[in-house]
Order: C-alpha cells, then structure tokens, then sequence
C-alpha cells in the first residue's frame, strides 16, 4: 500500500513540475514535420539547440518525417508510439542530443524497442531493462507490439549532437531502406 502512494506522489509531483517548467523556461520547438522524407524520425532527446539546427538544414528536413525533443521516460514515449503507429511509412528512429538527467529518456526508447514491456495482467506496462524512475507506458500492449514490429530500427546517437554524423546516419537509414525493400521484393517474388 505504501509502494503504491509512493508511486502516485511521485507521478503527481512530476506532473506539477513538468507543467511549472513549461511556464517558466518556454520552449519554442516541440518538434517540427520534415520534408518528403517519410522513413526516419530523429529524436533530439533535451539538446534544443541541435533540434533547431536541424530544423535549419534544408538537406536533412527533406529527408526525414520528424524531428523532436523527448524528455520523459513514458509520456513522451506513449507519444512517439501513437505516432508511429500514425505514419506506417516510418521505420527508422535516431536518437541523438544530451540525455534527459534523470528520466534518461533515450536509453529508455532504447530499451522498449530491445525489450518491450512486461505484461502482468494488473494493467501496468513496465518497460523491460529502462533505467529510468517511472517508465510505465499508457500504451497498450497491442500498440507496443505493433511499434517494434514497424521500427526496423533505432540508431543510438544518445550524446553526439554533431550535425554531420547525424547526416551520416540518415544515408545508413536510406540504405537499409534500400536493402529492406530489396530482400522484401525478392522474398515476395519467389513466394
């Protein structure tokens, strides 16, 4: 019983100082819709300055979906499911930028693509191996499944903030595309 009002007062405490940051220190860039790109996400993970030097580079935006910040360890990541599940064109994930102290949001995302969530039947969704205070999806189960089926993969950049590797990873993501598509044809033709 005192486990669970621990958890609740925790959860309501982040919850309040989520929302006095956001009055406080307001940011200007959430995320923003790339280009023609429709295969890769990038996460920025808490470098806002890396997410609106992207923003300004013509050559990557063309080529990605989205690019986004992500600052905790489970609303943020039940919203990167929803909107996977939203884009089913989307199947490359790279997170880059400085972690977030203390939810270590990335190595968070890192490990429900890895190793989903536990599944108790007590309608609580615990991502497997996050090393972060409260990594409890809303998401349901079916929704996880469905988002580690459709990311190929996710590419761990978790504190490069270097434009140019950035850059590099996207031509790696365009070539597994390219080689994903190939073996997928080819499996479907001698079908």
């Amino acid at each position: 019983m005192t486990e669970s009002l621990v958890t609740f007062d925790r959860r309501l405490l982040e919850n309040m100082a989520g929302k006095i940051c956001e009055t406080l220190i307001p940011i200007k860039y959430e995320y923003n819709m790339g280009g023609r790109g429709k295969e890769i996400a990038i996460c920025t993970l808490s470098s806002i300055q890396l997410l609106e030097d992207i923003c300004k580079s013509s050559e990557i935006m063309d080529k990605i979906l989205i690019v986004g910040r992500l600052l905790s360890e489970n609303k943020g990541i039940d919203a990167i499911i929803r909107f996977t599940l939203a884009h089913p064109g989307l199947h490359y994930i790279i997170v880059c930028g400085k972690e977030v102290r203390g939810h270590q949001a990335g190595q968070v995302l890192l490990s429900l693509y890895e190793n989903g969530i536990n599944n108790n039947n007590i309608g609580s969704r615990i991502i497997i191996g996050a090393k972060s205070p409260y990594p409890v999806l809303t998401s349901t189960w079916e929704d996880v499944v469905a988002f580690r089926k459709q990311i190929n993969k996710i590419y761990n950049l978790i504190g490069i903030s270097d434009i140019e590797q950035i850059k590099k990873q996207i031509k790696t993501c365009n070539l597994s595309s390219l080689a994903h598509t190939h073996l997928t044809d080819s499996k479907t033709l001698s079908d």
